[in-house]
């Protein structure tokens, strides 16, 4: 079958051709056109910009058309002339999350076969995809077969992701020796490293081995004090001081500050803070202000700190800090903000993250993100209150420099529908159209089964052609509702759905 286009150029320009592959809605036409092309203009080529609109629209697709996606890039190996960039391979591989093996094979089989220059983006894909589904010794398999390769190059983000995944399967010790390991291959730690390998050696008891982790690493302050480090330290402190090895618990918050004085004279008549007689709380109280406050304040230090207080919930200690940030002259930054909405929303206080985001982000001189936006819409729709979390989606549509995303309609559209709000979730919808972003399958089929619900008949069908038409095969349910709807409704809605059933037929 031939691709039908309106009207193709006279002269086919890669670029051309990718404005028409994206404004087409079905996967499957948009391979047509891909085939179609070299036909018809003889003299033209594909490049990569044309390869990546078309791996787009298979991506897009649900069911994910792996057999086709495969297809795809192996044509994209064999061809010499157009180079097979590794971010396509990576895209591909990350889509495939819910199929280990085929995206095992893209990496194993066909991106080897193709001119492509690097395969690093590809490789910590894949690296994630199997650390994520627990497939641990296949995961250090790959690392070690890529390693000296050199189209593939490691760092830190590569060893983060290993130990993190080691820490997790209570393997601290399998994750000194890739920390080991990674050094002697010059691949230097980063903040990350220190702090996921210090948590997984606290966790399992292993306090003798974070005390030298922590030696090791305290040059890192020489210069500037405590700065962002302070949340690694903490986290070896605090594991001492559940250990009853307080002592040394205050040598080292003692060694940590002297390290960040400059003056000798304050060097000399420093005191270290004393965690003797201290409950667990007061300990982290004495602790956080010691290595932000009494240590040499920076803004990174404080964000840091920040940031493990709101993830840990301690709502009241993270206030307390984020006064004393304001008091001492630094400005909290946007990501503070976020971290400090999303703990409120995680604690079920919509309406004080609502005003973190509607007042307390504008009196600091901050201008709301996304992030921030959808946090808080995200926690209106889970209290029923979707109709004041729209209101919200009018204010970013006002605000310069903070576009919508796909996710912003989902949780607007999920939020509306668990209300039984199914008109203005429809509204949503045709609004995220419009922006050209592709609703998923179960979005369409919440809208579709809603307004079959409240007898809105008609414009259900006019939803399933909508989704149809992009590419998207509607789910049993959906046909059981509009079924159960057919006796009851006028002549010419049940000629429209007939239609439409024929269509869905023949496209079978």
């Amino acid at each position: 079958m031939v691709a039908a286009v309106s009207q193709w150029p006279r002269v086919l320009t890669p670029s051309r051709l990718v404005q028409i592959i994206r404004r087409e809605k079905d996967p499957s036409a948009a391979l047509r056109l891909l085939d179609t092309a070299p036909l018809r203009y003889p003299s033209y080529r594909h490049n990569s910009l044309v390869y990546s609109a078309a791996l787009d629209s298979l991506l897009s697709a649900e069911p994910l058309p792996v057999s086709a996606i495969s297809s795809l890039l192996s044509r994209l190996s064999l061809r010499e002339s157009c180079p097979s960039p590794d971010p396509l391979f990576a895209r591909a591989i990350t889509a495939l999350n819910g199929d280990p093996p085929t995206a095992l094979a893209l990496f194993v089989r066909v991106l080897p076969r193709s001119n492509s220059p690097s395969w690093s983006c590809s490789f910590h894909a894949l690296l994630r995809l199997l650390l994520s589904r627990g497939y641990l010794t296949l995961a250090l398999g790959i690392v070690a077969r890529c390693a000296g390769r050199r189209e593939v190059q490691f760092g830190y983000h590569t060893l983060n992701l290993l130990l993190d995944a080691l820490c997790r399967a209570g393997r601290p010790d399998a994750a000194l020796q890739a920390f080991s390991s990674f050094k002697d291959v010059c691949c230097h730690p980063d903040r990350d490293t220190y702090r996921i390998l210090m948590r997984g050696l606290c966790d399992a008891g292993r306090l003798d081995d974070a005390y030298h982790l922590l030696l090791s690493m305290l040059w890192r302050i020489s210069q500037k004090g405590c700065d962002a480090d302070v949340v690694v330290y903490r986290t070896l402190i605090e594991a001492l001081h559940r250990d009853g090895r307080i002592a040394d618990a205050e040598d080292i918050l003692t060694r940590v500050l002297l390290k960040g004085l400059k003056s000798p004279k304050r060097r000399r008549t420093f005191c270290g803070p004393v965690l003797s007689g201290l409950n667990a709380e007061e300990v982290k109280q004495v602790i956080d202000e010691a290595l932000v406050v009494r240590g040499v304040k920076s803004l990174a230090s404080y964000k840091a700190l920040l940031g493990d207080l709101y993830a840990e919930g301690r709502l009241v200690d993270a206030q307390q800090m984020f006064d004393e940030m304001i008091k001492s002259g630094f400005r909290p930054t946007v990501s503070i903000f976020e971290d400090k909405i999303g703990a409120l929303c995680r604690e079920g206080k919509a309406d004080e993250a609502a005003n973190v985001l509607s007042e307390e982000m504008i009196e600091n001189g901050c201008v709301p993100s996304v992030l921030a936006y959808n946090l808080v819409m995200d926690r209106l729709c889970k209290e029923g209150q979707s109709t004041r979390a729209v209101e919200y989606l009018s204010r970013m549509e006002r605000q310069l420099a903070c576009v919508p995303q796909k996710e912003t309609f989902t949780i607007l559209i999920d939020g509306l529908c668990g209300e039984r709000q199914y008109l203005e979730a429809a509204q949503i919808l045709e609004k995220m159209l419009r922006r050209r972003y592709l609703p998923t399958r179960a979005v369409f089929g919440n809208v579709i089964q809603g307004l079959c619900l409240i007898g809105r008949i008609f414009e259900a069908v006019l939803w399933l052609e909508e989704m149809i038409s992009h590419g998207k095969i509607p789910e049993a349910e959906i046909w059981t509702s509009l079924a159960s709807q057919v006796c009851s409704v006028d002549g010419a809605v049940e000629t429209l759905i007939l239609d439409v059933l024929e269509h869905h037929t023949v496209s079978d």
